[in-house]
């Protein structure tokens, strides 16, 4: 038996008062001499031994009393071997975009915060996590309106970074008890991570999940084909259950602009094609109606009449250009280097060198600073060149050099495919292709990458991030590489990766970058917003484009308007990753833990009685109520 103020038993001392005044109270008879005392000697006998008794017993009883209160207030108490034990609590609640499975009572993360509320002791110090929000060393009253009112997360963290992350929360000390408590549906992809590293911690599961699984969800949206005037959006769907077909709707701000039904298939996978106007501003959203999870019915995205992008050739007025770089989607322009002004320079996304024979050291540094703000440079020499000059320009490039003249004929058989430039232009590595040849080239000393190679893998075009060199003219009495079918996506894509594009639509949590064709003033700044919500994006500003990346922001799906000032440059949209969607549940049977669950209250509970105690002062209090009841029993009726 133990005691919460063992200092009270001092008050046993106590016991003494009712012995001192028990022996005060013992009386003395005085002999008085009778002429007959036979009878009376017998009658003051019995009537001595009768008092003597009660005496001892009201002794007893007023010992009892004292010392049952005296016990009573020290308040001993048998407890087991961990109740005594200082205790820390670790909690995570999962509120990833699974945890929007919806229940009788609400979503899996309503209603496991409502049960957490109603369970954890409100002046009980505990430390609760979140995908994306910390709660430490708090009582579950403090947090109570931030738990009301937590939102979806984005992001979802593995099991590993869970426990990694909870285990932060605790002491050094190793003489408490740690307890932490995950609760989570406890997807597949987010449980790969054995816990025998963290033996020492008591880890518990708590599996909230929906008593009917359903989710259909939209996955991707993107442009299949151009026709005519229109173009056709094709949208992705897919449904965790069979399903026969669910109606699909498009949406240009909150105007309806098409409707039809997405059918699906045995995969339980299907696609609507939905179209719409050429070159018309459509700030999209592809809609469905779904029972399951609500993030993913909705798919924002964004059409816009593509501005057009500026290429300069420099030197000899090759028509291949101009076949490539056709008015629709490029301004293309074409001078001798006599009538060159260089102020075009810091216009331009791309400048091609188009077979100078030497390059001036005043173009070498407008080049240079045209480079370093973001331009894309091509270099294509001639058969006859000024090596140095060449070289003052190209070593600033991952210190390229064109070298030593080679006169023999040699094929361009070696292609990288997984090269930058290549990226969306072959389904499969091609072997058996027309391969070009050149008369003359030159060697080049690089560390950039290679593009097109020779047979003999020596390079033919290097570059990469907005350098690209050729090792030789491209002129028809050097090379039918014009004749290739390499030629139009080459200098293609080296024109449209000068300045990037929006695509439809971007996904939160990862990175995108986005080139839009403005120049900003001095001090001026973009801002992103959408309704009351605002942020500024990083951003680099160009003499001729403003580069913008997305990371940490935003955190919701939606369309925004990317500003300056008051003026709207474009919109972009913005949408959550969908790994979410697919409803697959990790077995219970293969969550190891201490305990698996799917009650909090339960849980609790259990962690009650290992630190339950038993108080006895109670059953003393009792007792001297007792001791009372006898001390009046014996007065009135013990004569």
């Amino acid at each position: 038996m133990q005691f919460k103020y063992p200092e009270l038993l001092w008050g046993l001392f106590l016991l003494v008062i009712p012995i001192i005044i028990h022996l005060f109270q013992l009386r003395k008879f005085k002999k008085t001499p009778f002429t007959n005392v036979k009878l009376l000697q017998e009658v003051i006998s019995e009537s001595r031994k009768s008092s003597s008794i009660k005496k001892w017993l009201l002794l007893l009883t007023r010992i009892g009393i004292i010392s049952s209160l005296i016990f009573a207030f020290s308040q001993p108490f048998f407890a087991s071997k961990t109740a005594l034990a200082a205790k820390e609590t670790v909690i995570y609640i999962d509120n990833s975009f699974s945890m929007q499975a919806p229940t009788e009572n609400g979503t899996l993360l309503t209603t496991s915060i409502q049960e957490l509320l109603k369970t954890i002791p409100k002046d009980e110090k505990i430390s609760l996590f979140t995908n994306n929000k910390i709660f430490n060393n708090v009582t579950i009253k403090e947090i109570q309106n931030d738990l009301l009112s937590l939102d979806y997360s984005t992001t979802s963290l593995p099991l590993g970074a869970i426990l990694l992350k909870a285990k932060t929360f605790f002491s050094n000390t190793s003489s408490s008890i740690k307890n932490t408590i995950l609760i989570s549906d406890f997807q597949k992809n987010s449980t790969n991570l054995k816990i025998d590293s963290l033996q020492k911690n008591n880890i518990n599961f708590i599996v909230k999940r929906p008593s009917k699984i359903t989710n259909i969800s939209i996955d991707s949206l993107y442009l299949k084909e151009v026709k005519d005037e229109n173009l056709n959006i094709v949208a992705k769907l897919s449904s965790f259950m069979p399903t026969e077909s669910t109606p699909v709707s498009l949406y240009n701000n909150e105007k309806l602009i098409a409707k039809t039904a997405a059918i699906f298939n045995k995969n339980k996978k299907a696609s609507v094609t939905f179209t719409i106007p050429k070159n018309e501003t459509i700030n999209g959203r592809v809609h469905i109606v779904d029972k399951g999870l609500k993030y993913d019915n909705n798919l924002y995205f964004n059409l816009k009449k593509e501005p057009k992008i500026k290429v300069l050739a420099i030197g000899k007025n090759s028509s291949f250009l101009n076949r490539i770089y056709t008015k629709d989607k490029f301004n293309f322009e074409s001078y001798n280097l006599k009538n060159l002004n260089y102020s075009l320079l810091q216009k331009q996304n791309t400048v091609i060198i188009n077979e100078l024979s030497s390059i001036p050291n005043s173009l070498t540094t407008a080049l240079l600073q045209f480079t370093k703000e973001g331009g894309t440079l091509v270099i294509i020499p001639n058969t006859n060149i000024d090596v140095n000059s060449y070289k003052m320009l190209t070593a600033s490039y991952f210190n390229s050099s064109l070298q030593n003249k080679i006169n023999k004929e040699q094929k361009i058989a070696n292609i990288t495919f997984d090269h930058p430039l290549y990226t969306y232009v072959f389904e499969k590595k091609v072997t058996n292709f027309q391969k070009p040849i050149t008369k003359t080239s030159y060697i080049i000393n690089t560390k950039a990458p290679v593009v097109l190679g020779y047979q003999n893998n020596t390079p033919f075009l290097i570059g990469s991030k907005g350098f690209y060199l050729f090792s030789a003219s491209l002129t028809q009495e050097n090379s039918n590489f014009k004749n290739s079918p390499l030629i139009v996506p080459t200098f293609y894509t080296m024109a449209t990766q000068s300045l990037k594009l929006p695509n439809l639509y971007a996904q939160l949590g990862t990175s995108t970058n986005l080139d839009l064709n403005v120049s900003l003033g001095k001090d001026q700044i973009l801002t992103v917003t959408k309704e009351d919500y605002q942020f500024i994006p990083r951003q680099e500003s160009y003499a001729n484009k403003v580069s913008v990346s997305f990371f940490e922001n935003p955190i919701q799906d939606g369309i925004y308007q990317i500003k300056n000032k008051e003026n709207t440059i474009q919109n972009i949209s913005f949408n959550y990753t969908r790994k979410e969607s697919n409803l697959n549940y990790v077995p219970l049977e293969n969550l190891k833990a201490q305990s698996v669950g799917t009650s909090i209250e339960n849980l609790f509970t259990e962690i009650q009685k290992h630190n339950s105690i038993n108080a006895l002062w109670k059953w003393f209090i009792i007792l001297a109520l007792l001791f009372v009841f006898l001390e009046i029993i014996f007065q009135k009726f013990l004569k």
